[in-house]
């Protein structure tokens, strides 16, 4: 069976970490990206904001996604339960990326053939509650003094080695 990843980017305040993470997506060969809770998203169909809004937005997403939006299949929903419930319908295993004492290291981790890679707040990470609702989480060992990595380079780290 081939294998499938996805990403699920929850919380993100960042347009510009929202349009590196899609050009990361698209370049590691992903299909498929969720944007979730209050993370900027580009333009959708019957995009509910306003205009002059969704096109700011939309302009700052692109400036580091640099049209990887138009390759991937990118969903928007506030509701991140919807997300996991859908994917798991569909035999996804929800993996959150998160410093935490259950954590197993990204090198030690076996990857199921249907994968979602969960990514959360750039500064607090995922919320207990929404990782409560993983089926494993995984976190990559910090060698330096600083205690994580930015959430695009540590989904670029992630995502490259569980793609490979």
């Amino acid at each position: 069976m081939a294998q499938s990843t996805v990403l699920i980017a929850h919380n993100l305040r960042s347009a510009h970490n929202v349009g590196s993470l899609l050009r990361t997506a698209e370049g590691l060969g992903l299909k498929s990206v969720y944007l979730t809770g209050y993370t900027p998203y580009p333009i959708i169909k019957d995009d509910p904001r306003l205009p002059h809004i969704r096109n700011k937005i939309d302009m700052q997403i692109h400036k580091t996604a640099l049209d990887a939006e138009k390759y991937l299949d990118v969903t928007f929903t506030e509701n991140i339960e919807s997300v996991i419930n859908e994917l798991r319908q569909d035999n996804y295993s929800i993996v959150g990326l998160e410093l935490d004492n259950q954590a197993v290291d990204l090198k030690d981790y076996r990857r199921p053939n249907k994968l979602a890679l969960l990514v959360g707040r750039e500064v607090e990470g995922i919320e207990p509650e929404v990782l409560e609702q993983c089926d494993q989480i995984i976190q990559i060992p910090m060698r330096g003094q600083k205690e994580s990595f930015n959430v695009v380079q540590a989904a670029a780290i992630a995502l490259y080695t569980l793609t490979n």
